[in-house]
């Protein structure tokens, strides 16, 4: 066991943030602190790191445990450059390195014991130098500063100018590099793409050491940790497996938990009411009991009320008129800023009921497209086309679109003048706004809030066809869930830009991958689009050889996916086609039995209208199955 922590507690200002709290960590476990916004997870890690104090309890630790922390607003300044800030993790290899050649040197000029003994100081020196893994260090810079996005150009840029992100990044990988016993990661994704996401799930999934990580990236905690310690009520709370797992025992918990708060209350009703009984009675005798009964109520251990329902938000989006049967229509798209191509003469259409992801890296388009879409931003050529009755539902993610100037009560009755106060103030509660919360200004709303505003005018629009740019930023994870399975259920079309790849993968049904200035489509949800894009490079990686790298281009990977897309949609069609048919010989034979019945000597003939009875009740438990076959093939 490499840590243990036993009831920790600790109390801001009168008020319990955490109330003994009890996890421990084995050497090399993968684990996930998780919990609502507020429940304590960063002031903990504060705590295990060294950062802050805690009132009670107490932390075992190894005594020579190295811990790397990493905040949220890491604090990292100077003249240093970023290859400087991470080569700085691996100083004393650096410095034996060092050491050695300055050995090398003055080996030339001694001999005797003098150079037995230098000899032996370079052996023990070199011996510690390959334990550190001295030889790999360098390219253990080159892979974090590579995996974690930066370009050549980077190399040099001093740390005092880059924006937050970006110097959250050159913290993460100092803290990478330093390998130490027990890194504690709040919100490691955060600033980070896809691409830099994968990698680091990579590297920490075979990090020798244990991991303790903060994070609202679902996906990236599936495919890392092995094990979530939930914090709620300030306690915490223990589950093996991966975020997925978690989820799935936390609720059969909930609900345990409220099974045993109901019996539990049941039970202190029965025993209030047998204790006011006794004391009608008014004797000496019932009164000792009823005394008696009440020193024993108020010892037992009260069970806590599981978070009710209505502490969630409520979200139903449903459109309020259907759509044509082409949604979007995208041709020879192009967009430019200056000299920056962001994409050149692409063709997209969307269709009715879709449900279309765009993924990538920072920087490469994806939310200009959506503006453009909705007419916030011109294209430097091409068109985007919108079909037949088709009434467009836009979430912003920097919610420009709210005012914040504004209270969330007149946000929402400026823009739905038509509701009253009380249909107002029942669509904010549904998004936990209630009292006088209403009356705050959006403009004073942390990013989460602004997020539930903008979701609550999105629900009211009864758009057919949302455009969501980031939709789960800043939501807890209850709410992103809520999100999902409302967009799950939406009966129109959805085109959003998301680095979620859970959500993603939970409401996606085709993804578009910016990728090289071009979307390359996949057929399915992110996890499809991880097996396909693999196969895809790889047969391309495969044709390429004796080609230069120049000559691979992405055109080729989506004329790849599209060949795929034919062949299965002939597939399809055939399979169509062969269930038709025999439905239709089917049929044809059920009214030939039909007409075979109302014979006159079919009827006088027994065991020809049992073999005919028979025949139709097969043909009728064939065509059954054949009906739902030619609907899944037909959607």
């Amino acid at each position: 066991m490499l840590l243990a922590c036993q009831q920790i507690s600790k109390t801001y200002f009168a008020e319990p943030v955490l109330k003994d709290v009890s996890f421990h960590l084995e050497a090399n476990e993968k684990t996930a602190l998780t919990g609502i916004n507020g429940s304590g997870k960063s002031t903990l890690l504060k705590i295990l790191a060294g950062r802050e104090s805690y009132d009670s309890g107490s932390l075992i630790l190894p005594k020579d445990c190295r811990i790397g922390y990493l905040p949220q607003i890491p604090e990292i300044e100077g003249n240093e450059t970023i290859y400087e800030v991470l080569a700085g993790a691996k100083k004393h290899i650096f410095e034996m390195e060092a050491s050695l050649r300055s050995m090398e040197e003055e080996m030339h000029h001694l001999t005797g014991s003098s150079l037995d003994t230098l000899m032996q100081s370079y052996t023990n020196l070199t011996h510690r130098y390959e334990q550190a893994d001295g030889y790999a260090a360098r390219s253990a810079i080159e892979g974090v500063f590579r995996g974690l996005g930066f370009a050549d150009q980077d190399r040099n840029r001093p740390v005092s100018s880059l924006s937050g992100g970006q110097k959250t990044r050159v913290a993460l990988g100092r803290i990478l590099l330093e390998e130490t016993d027990l890194l504690l990661l709040d919100e490691p994704t955060n600033h980070l793409d896809m691409n830099s996401i994968e990698w680091l799930e990579s590297y920490l999934s075979s990090y020798r050491n244990a991991v303790l990580i903060v994070s609202h990236d679902r996906y990236f905690l599936d495919r890392v940790v092995t094990k979530v310690v939930e914090l709620e009520h300030g306690t915490a709370l223990s589950f093996s497996g991966n975020y997925t797992q978690y989820s799935e025992k936390k609720a059969e918990v909930r609900k345990a938990v409220l099974r045993a708060w109901e019996k539990q209350q049941d039970e202190i009703r029965h025993q209030e009411a047998v204790i006011k009984k006794l004391k009608q009675f008014n004797r000496e005798k019932s009164i000792k009991r009823a005394e008696s009964r009440e020193k024993a109520l108020s010892r037992i251990d009260r069970i806590e009320k599981p978070a009710d329902e209505h502490s969630e938000m409520h979200l139903q989006l449903q459109p309020r008129t259907e759509s044509g049967k082409d949604v979007l229509q995208i041709e020879d798209l192009s967009k430019a800023f200056g000299n920056n191509l962001l994409f050149r003469d692409q063709n997209i259409s969307i269709s009715r009921g879709e449900r279309v992801a765009i993924i990538g890296r920072n920087g490469t388009g994806k939310t200009t497209l959506l503006k453009m879409i909705c007419g916030l931003e011109p294209p430097s050529s091409g068109s985007c086309t919108l079909g037949t009755n088709v009434q467009v539902g836009y979430f912003d993610q920097e919610h420009q679109l709210l005012h914040p100037e504004k209270t969330i009560f007149d946000e929402i009755a400026d823009q739905y003048p038509t509701l009253t106060a009380t249909e107002i103030r029942n669509v904010l509660a549904a998004f936990l706004f209630t009292g006088d919360d209403v009356f705050g200004l959006v403009g004073n709303l942390s990013g989460g809030e602004q997020g539930r505003v903008a979701l609550a005018k999105l629900m009211l629009s009864g758009a057919n066809f949302l455009l969501l740019d980031e939709p789960t930023n800043h939501l807890d994870a209850i709410s992103r869930e809520i999100l999902e399975d409302a967009l799950r259920h939406y009966t129109g079309t959805i085109l959003c830009v998301s680095h979620d790849r859970y959500f993603v993968n939970r409401i996606a049904t085709r993804i578009l991958d910016l990728e090289n200035r071009n979307f390359v489509n996949y057929i399915g949800n992110y996890d499809y689009y991880l097996e396909k894009h693999d196969e895809l490079r790889a047969q391309m990686a495969a044709s390429a050889a004796g080609e230069t790298s120049s000559a691979i281009s992405e055109s080729k990977l989506a004329r790849a996916e599209q060949k795929q897309r034919q062949t299965e949609e002939r597939r399809r069609k055939n399979q169509l086609a062969s269930v038709e048919s025999r439905i239709a010989a089917l049929e044809a034979r059920n009214e030939e039995i039909d007409a075979q019945f109302a014979l006159p000597e079919t009827g006088t003939d027994l065991p020809l209208c049992q073999k005919l009875s028979a025949e139709q009740a097969e043909i009728s438990e064939e065509l059954a199955a054949l009906y739902e076959q030619w609907e899944s093939l037909a959607e």
